[in-house]
């Protein structure tokens, strides 16, 4: 094995174990703060440990950033992000490529806006240590049913879309960054044949999730901030991001604000949802371009 590869995988070995030990340390902090807000009612109380929460959830993310830069030697470059403002409340779209967006998104927003919560997979609450995490941080679990099932259990319809509201409503008293891929799952060129995607280097977009948070919480939010993510080399394997062979990222921030945004019920009204949709498509048109000039 070249001597490269092998300096590249121990460093890919160090970066991993200190992403790991830095969870597990942090995460000991999480789930006492956790169980203490479970076990105590009061919702001033609860909106407290809330706030510590969040406070414990923002060093685990400044250690993981010193990793990135120490260890796996990547490189972010930024624009569209001077104006934003920690005590703000956002809805941040993407698009998805890789595992390691999550990591980008976190490491270019740390402190310029609230933590970011992600809506996740109810499977994933499973995941070791991380589900756990994500749970006691509040995140959204959502469960998304097919047609199919739909068709044989008509009950469980508008069921996720109940969950989501549910979830949103914790997010009213703190301010808050509520982070969506509005693709649904990551970027390959496989998936964008089998959607016939109109997009270069994009997926469809989806409007329901946006659109949901919107209707909850639409009040209270400052701005969307839409967000492309581009690897002028290609989408990294996690692996690959870990061993520092990902040098560089661009990532552009578009700031809209939140009156500019179509509000309405997408979930009753056809014709809303078919203007949300359309919105959402020319916001993807304007990102499948912007990728495009980018990547020349």
């Amino acid at each position: 094995m070249p001597t490269n590869t092998i300096r590249s995988n121990l460093r890919g070995l160090l970066a991993l174990s200190v992403y790991t030990l830095n969870t597990l340390f942090w995460c000991t902090f999480l789930f006492a703060a956790a169980i203490i807000k479970l076990v105590v009612p009061a919702a001033g109380f609860r909106c407290r440990c809330s706030a510590v929460l969040n406070f414990f959830a923002v060093r685990w993310i400044a250690v993981n950033n010193f990793n990135m830069r120490l260890i796996s030697r990547t490189r972010i470059q930024t624009r569209g992000i001077e104006a934003l403002r920690a005590g703000n409340w956002y809805l941040v779209i993407s698009n998805h490529q890789s595992w390691v967006d999550i990591l980008v998104l976190q490491n270019t927003f740390h402190r310029r806006i609230p933590f970011l919560k992600f809506f996740i997979k109810k499977e994933l609450i499973w995941m070791p240590v991380l589900g756990l995490a994500w749970w006691a941080l509040d995140f959204p679990f959502v469960k998304r049913y097919s047609r199919q099932t739909l068709a044989r259990k008509p009950h469980l319809r508008g069921h996720d879309i109940a969950i989501t509201r549910k979830a949103c409503a914790k997010f009213c008293q703190l301010p808050v960054s509520i982070m969506n891929f509005v693709e649904g799952t990551r970027f390959t060129p496989a998936k964008q044949r089998r959607q016939q995607s109109p997009y270069r280097h994009l997926l469809r977009p989806k409007c329901g999730g946006i659109a949901l948070v919107l209707q909850t919480m639409g009040d209270q939010m400052t701005s969307l901030l839409d967000v492309t993510i581009v690897y002028p080399n290609g989408a990294p394997r996690f692996w690959d991001f870990l061993c520092g062979r990902l040098k560089d990222v661009q990532v552009h921030v578009r700031e809209i604000p939140i009156h500019r945004v179509p509000r309405g019920d997408c979930f009753s009204d056809d014709d809303f949802r078919t203007v949300f949709q359309d919105w959402v498509n020319d916001l993807w048109m304007k990102k499948d371009a912007r990728k495009k000039i980018i990547l020349k």
